[in-house]
């Protein structure tokens, strides 16, 4: 996947120090987004087995052990972090190459007990590496987002926060001629920018400096 390979390089920029300098998450160092990467790949394997054998096997066993595991994994070196992504992105690249049409339409759920086609799988897999790269916090930004990714996801984020935000408004990116409203009524403002930006606000990674100062209240995303 083109995702993890653009990931990789930034990886390859880094140190052992780097690794424990913070990330754009809160409480979350580099090294612990780089074991969430790689330990949701391991869980994504748990859910292409599901699809592939018809065995419920959750995507992780519980929410204590997820977490654990990125704590144990936050603070190993880099060359250890990097061979441990490598190693697991090719765990799911690997099963992935071996289910059959049938397979890939089998219904699995998410960790939020959502139901999903297996299908849906790489999709999910691609959300977390573009969006966790930007929280990597070590040059990559939502305008490095490809446009192909931003017009796949802005709509389905739109429509996710669109039936909880408490004012209306309306979102148009200026460089794609996308726009949705979120909430209902009659939108109070429109809130214009490009499109990655819109996104980036939308999810919670931070509004650009071009925006109006005071913004809409969002929930969270996911």
């Amino acid at each position: 996947m083109a995702a993890t390979e653009r990931l990789l390089r930034t990886v390859d920029t880094l140190d052992d120090d780097a690794l424990r300098e913070l990330s754009l998450l809160p409480g979350w160092t580099r090294g612990h987004v780089l074991a969430h990467l790689s330990r949701n790949a391991d869980s994504l394997v748990n859910l292409l087995l599901w699809a592939r054998t018809g065995v419920e096997t959750p995507q992780y066993a519980s929410a204590f052990l997820r977490d654990s595991d990125i704590e144990e994994g936050a603070p190993r070196p880099l060359s250890e972090q990097r061979a441990d992504l490598v190693e697991s992105t090719g765990r799911l690249v690997g099963l992935a190459q071996t289910l059959s049409v049938q397979q890939w339409n089998a219904e699995v759920r998410t960790r939020q007990g959502r139901p999903i086609p297996a299908s849906q799988i790489p999709w999910m897999r691609w959300q977390e590496l573009e969006i966790h790269h930007v929280d990597l916090n070590a040059g990559y930004s939502p305008s490095d987002w490809p446009a192909d990714f931003v017009a796949r996801i802005l709509p389905d984020v739109a429509a996710d926060l669109g039936r909880s935000v408490t004012e209306s408004f309306e979102i148009r990116s200026v460089d794609t001629g996308f726009t949705a409203v979120l909430g209902s009524g009659t939108p109070e403002r429109t809130i214009a920018a490009p499109a990655s930006d819109l996104l980036a606000w939308l999810i919670g990674r931070g509004a650009s400096a071009d925006f109006p100062a005071a913004l809409p209240e969002l929930p969270s995303w996911r």
